[in-house]
């Protein structure tokens, strides 16, 4: 089967996922539009909070029926690998229903997200039966246990910009700790998500540990973190819908969360560094997804005396690029996920360029169907640049010198954000100091991305978040602790 599809033929499950069910959409629901060509194409139902009732209590009932959280582990892990061999069977239809509504080429998604995707699914499930309590050292009259257990129903709400590795980082440890989840994707991306939790159920996942609501945030999203019965919140998204979220449950209760938001991060690059792997790694950076990624490394802080040299060979790599629809399998370039958002980025740009700021390729958007940006590179912004402050979440890069350490690290502090930084450097000492000394939850030296390190947990510092996502720490998040102490 070839990859190259015809958007006009593609059949798509609109509806809710409750239980083991395909709830058609009733009401009006938010129109959606084919980020690679504009076209209207579908309108994503919205759950109310009726419906979000229903899940939660779908959830709950499924959690006793099957005993979930107190099987024996290995059985939850047998399931798991199950459904993410199925995963990896069904790419192929994953990765279209996926590229249609999304910025992701269908070309990337089967290789990249999806595989990705089954990797985290399998990741978690070997948890199941290795993660367990503590024995706490007490005097010889008593024994202390540390006991872990599942929290019960997990609601999650997930971007648009990868829906499909997004529902992984939620779905795998929040199963594989024995929870049932109740799941809403982005209002923009929803498809893919369903799609998932059919296949789960098929796997031999017990029906309503997934349910999955589609709709928007006010409506739908709220009703999760609202709910009484949702005993956890886990989120990926912008800060400021992170801030809204946190208030809601502070209004409606309290409950622990792990929210995973929105980054501005730089990328410091030495005079000793290896400037061809240094320009390569930043151009994917940013042109990967068309920069809609909360890690994209979008501020460059280059010394001084390499800066021209660096810049000559990003902008190779810039101008190389050739947008295409995302069911094309050739496609390498993504659209931005609307024209709401493409008007943003542009918006930002424009108000960027002023006094010496120099655009040296980009600067607008692209001719042609769809909502393309074409790469920007700004030379020249300072500290105070709306492109500095913003998270544009597009194709653009600031530029900005340095002469010393200090004056990098400096540059390198963001007042809001502190997600994610790069380092380049052929130093180890200056490596390890400055890794040390950047305010960032990820820091990458010499390379830029997660890649399938699938062990090592992402999350900010700042306003960049709360709580940690992938690796041993999001599995653990997933249990509560309890303390018993017995006398002997």
């Amino acid at each position: 089967m070839s990859l190259t599809f015809d958007p006009d033929r593609l059949p798509l499950p609109i509806g809710h996922w409750i239980g083991d069910r395909l709830i058609p959409a009733s009401g009006d629901g938010l129109p959606m539009r084919r980020p690679s060509d504009g076209r209207a194409y579908a309108d994503c139902p919205v759950a109310s909070a009726d419906l979000v009732d229903e899940a939660v209590a779908t959830a709950q009932a499924a959690l006793k029926s099957s005993n979930w959280g107190n099987l024996r582990p290995r059985e939850r892990t047998n399931i798991l690998h199950r459904w993410a061999a199925l995963i990896e069977a069904e790419a192929e239809t994953l990765a279209k229903v996926e590229a249609l509504s999304s910025t992701r080429p269908v070309g990337q998604l089967v290789a990249g997200d999806i595989a990705v995707t089954a990797e985290q699914i399998r990741f978690f499930a070997e948890f199941a039966d290795k993660e367990g309590g503590d024995l706490a050292p007490t005097d010889d009259g008593s024994l202390g246990l540390v006991m872990t257990e599942p929290y019960g129903v997990v609601g999650a709400i997930t971007p648009w910009n990868f829906p499909l590795s997004m529902a992984g980082w939620k779905l795998g440890p929040a199963l594989a700790a024995g929870n049932a989840v109740v799941l809403k994707p982005s209002e923009m991306t929803p498809f893919s998500t369903v799609l998932l939790a059919q296949l789960a159920v098929k796997a031999g996942l017990p029906a309503g540990l997934i349910n999955i609501v589609l709709g928007d945030g006010p409506t739908t999203g709220a009703a999760i973190t609202r709910h009484p019965g949702i005993a956890k919140v886990s989120f990926t998204g912008s800060t400021a819908a992170g801030s809204a979220i946190m208030t809601d449950i502070a209004r409606s209760g309290v409950k622990p969360m792990t929210l995973e938001l929105g980054g501005k991060s730089p990328q410091i690059v030495f005079a000793d560094a290896d400037l061809d792997k240094a320009a390569a790694a930043i151009a994917t950076s940013v042109l990967s997804n068309a920069g809609q990624a909360c890690v994209a490394g979008s501020r460059l802080l280059v010394e001084r005396s390499v800066a021209d040299a660096l810049l000559d060979r990003i902008l190779t790599h810039m101008r190389a690029v050739r947008p295409g629809p995302t069911w094309n399998a050739e496609t390498r370039y993504s659209p931005i996920i609307s024209e709401r958002q493409r008007d943003r980025i542009h918006a930002i740009v424009s108000a960027s360029r002023i006094g010496s700021v120099e655009c040296l390729t980009g600067g607008g958007p692209m001719e042609g169907d769809g909502y393309f940006y074409a790469p920007t590179l700004l030379d020249g912004v300072d500290q105070a640049s709306p492109a500095v402050i913003e998270e544009i979440f597009g194709p653009v890069l600031t530029v900005q010198r340095f002469d010393t350490e200090e004056e990098a690290m400096a540059l390198a502090d963001h007042p809001t954000y502190g997600l994610a930084a790069g380092l380049y450097t052929r130093d180890l000492s200056r490596a390890l100091r400055l890794t040390r000394r950047l305010q960032a939850g990820t820091v990458w030296v010499n390379r830029y991305g997660r890649s399938r390190d699938h062990i090592l947990p992402t999350g900010g510092y700042k306003r960049s978040g709360i709580g940690k996502d992938l690796g041993r720490e999001a599995y653990l998040a997933n249990r509560r602790s309890k303390s018993v102490l017995i006398g002997l």
